[in-house]
């Protein structure tokens, strides 16, 4: 619940476009909770802040104020595989195999999460140049993706492993 709450006030003050901790926050959580609460972070801070971030003009829909449109499977989806990311790290404190991980969450975020707005919207021709123009005028938010995984990532993991060995010591 923690953690939820956490991602929630993170993803609610300003910050620049797609520099959000949610895909950190699920890679984490799959790391270190078990079966269905790994899933239901990520779930439970989008459905709860997403209606909130758009009822004052956010950027999660475009053109209106509908929280869960047509993208929202694809987003939420993405953000469930990188909780099944994170499980392949569960034991691991390599500051190698978790940036690698968040990597590979930003990159897979970055094509399932553009691809509907090909698909759903008017703003690129239904070929695949469309496609391809639709992923090249999204790579500026690519970026940020890429800096906030791995930011949040090191926050979350490395306050995980310091709050752990801080309890070890004292024991």
């Amino acid at each position: 619940m923690g953690l939820t709450l956490l991602g929630g006030l993170l993803r609610l003050i300003p910050h620049p476009p797609n520099f959000a901790p949610v895909g950190a926050m699920s890679l984490f959580a799959g790391a270190n909770l078990s079966g269905w609460q790994a899933y239901l972070v990520p779930l439970m801070l989008m459905m709860i802040t997403d209606p909130l971030i758009n009822s004052t003009g956010g950027c999660c829909t475009i053109g209106n104020f509908n929280p869960f449109s047509k993208g929202t499977f694809f987003i939420y989806g993405s953000f469930m595989i990188s909780v099944w990311i994170g499980r392949h790290l569960r034991g691991t404190h390599s500051a190698g195999k978790i940036g690698a991980a968040a990597f590979l969450c930003a990159v897979q975020f970055f094509l399932i999460s553009n691809f509907p707005v090909w698909l759903f919207s008017d703003l690129y021709p239904h070929t695949f140049s469309g496609l391809v123009a639709c992923y090249v005028a999204a790579l500026p938010f690519f970026s940020n993706t890429l800096i906030s995984n791995l930011f949040y990532s090191a926050i979350f993991f490395g306050a995980h492993f310091w709050l752990n060995r801080r309890q070890l010591v004292r024991a």
